[in-house]
């Protein structure tokens, strides 16, 4: 741990060492040579002696290295490392330590790449979790290094780019320090390409080309590859890909399907690959690209349910219809999961009876509008029924368009409903509060209109 830092102090004292030894050793002979000279007798001045203490300049690292940081210190004075130079060390090896613990320990919405809508219960825990080990962090650097150490960290804070992709998590947060750099690097240059086409396209007065966006983001994989392991790549695919993400839109579409995380990547798995055929090589409108991408698209469909098995892709497909997703909706809403067929039944029954009146050319505008409020009724108590709930109440009757009659002499209500061809009962409701048995010529009374084809 720490060789960097590390590597740099070894050579600076064993310069400083080399440098004392070669100044000990000139002393030495020039002692040896005055002695010899007969110069060192009692008549001599007497000779200032320094005590220089030469230590050993080879040594192993591992006598010095410590996991408890304290005893780490200690041998790093040992050796006469400087204080200024201990704090740096400490302070860049405990920052490293706690950014290794970030990376791995805390679960954050992005690791959750299954997920078509980040978990607000998981994010609330994951900046705890942030500020926990930052705490801890600085506690520890304190009782390390004393209050004073901060300053000099905040001076040395480096704000990633806003291009950075975060990897963190079990996978991509044990990267080493160099890989993830490179990764940085990678993007940076993907997103730099990818702006620099659609600026040109733009100053072209061109649209971009599907193809050709995609053959960019191939470029990128092909270098994620070089530097990445395959289930190392196969992470930042299902974080970053464009066909990650054109999936869990997808997912999101399907409500309720909620995907686990072995299902999204078996999906992945089952698409990826078709996916990047259909986009790159098969796009065209040509006869032979449309069969090719009709077969692939097949070859796609196979696998995504050898993927999802037999049960759960019946209920992918279903997920597709918009009708079913109203009644799952309404199914769970109710806390009535199980009635979601049967719901469904009675929404398709439903529509292909608006579908039969709505073709229904005997009937006028008016009687098809009545009509298809009562198959809304009806639907209404069937759904009441599956769910267990209390059906709704009648609507009140629409309103009957009437005509106003005066009353001639001889005229009899009996009379009055032959010559319109309604009911009596039909013109008594039409007038209400009349007394018909006292009803005189010159009198108005509502007749009930109906259409002609009634």
């Amino acid at each position: 741990m720490r060789w960097r830092v590390l590597v740099l102090v070894l050579v600076a004292l064993n310069v400083a060492l080399a440098i004392a030894l070669s100044i000990s050793l000139r002393h030495s002979a020039a002692k040896s040579l005055r002695l010899e000279a007969g110069l060192t007798n009692a008549a001599a001045p007497e000779q200032v002696q320094t005590k220089l203490v030469v230590r050993r300049e080879f040594f192993s690292w591992q006598e010095i290295e410590s996991d408890d940081y304290s005893t780490y210190i200690a041998n790093l004075r040992d050796i006469g490392c400087p204080d200024a130079t201990i704090h740096d060390i400490i302070v860049a090896d405990v920052n490293a330590l706690y950014a290794r613990r970030r990376a791995t320990e805390v679960i954050t919405p992005g690791q959750q790449w299954w997920r078509t809508q980040p978990d607000g219960d998981l994010l609330s825990t994951a900046v705890e979790r942030l500020r926990a080990l930052d705490q801890e962090r600085r506690a520890l650097l304190t009782r390390l290094l004393g209050p004073n150490w901060e300053p000099v960290e905040i001076a040395a804070t480096v704000v990633q780019p806003r291009t950075s992709v975060v990897l963190d998590g079990p996978v991509l947060g044990t990267l080493s320090a160099e890989v993830k750099q490179t990764v940085q690097d990678i993007n940076a240059r993907s997103q730099q390409r990818m702006q620099a086409y659609l600026e040109g396209q733009s100053q072209a007065g061109k649209s971009p080309d599907p193809v050709e966006l995609d053959r960019l983001r191939q470029q990128t994989r092909d270098e994620l590859a070089h530097v990445l392991g395959p289930a190392e790549l196969e992470e930042y695919l299902l974080r970053y890909s464009q066909n990650a993400n054109e999936l869990r839109t997808e997912l999101a579409q399907l409500s309720f399907f909620n995907a686990t995380a072995e299902e999204f990547r078996s999906l992945f798995r089952a698409r990826d690959n078709f996916d990047q055929q259909i986009k790159l090589l098969y796009s065209g409108s040509d006869d032979a690209s449309i069969k090719q991408r009709q077969a692939l698209e097949q070859q796609r469909e196979m696998a995504i349910k050898n993927a999802l098995g037999p049960k759960r892709y019946a209920e992918y497909l279903r997920l597709q219809d918009p009708a079913y997703r109203e009644a799952t909706a309404l199914a769970q809403q109710a806390g009535m999961s199980k009635s979601t067929e049967t719901l469904y039944e009675i929404r398709q029954a439903t529509a292909q009876e608006q579908q039969r009146i709505r073709s229904n050319t005997n009937l006028t505008a008016q009687q098809q509008e009545i009509e298809l409020s009562n198959i809304q009724l009806e639907q209404l108590k069937a759904n009441a029924v599956a769910l267990g709930q209390e059906s709704p109440p009648e609507p009140p009757a629409p309103p009957v368009p009437t005509i106003r009659h005066v009353v001639e002499a001889g005229e009899s209500i009996d009379r009055l409903a032959r010559r319109y061809d309604v009911s009596i009962r039909e013109i008594i409701a039409a007038n209400p509060g009349v007394d018909f048995n006292k009803v005189k010529p010159g009198d108005r009374l509502n007749v009930p209109s109906f259409p002609p084809a009634r």
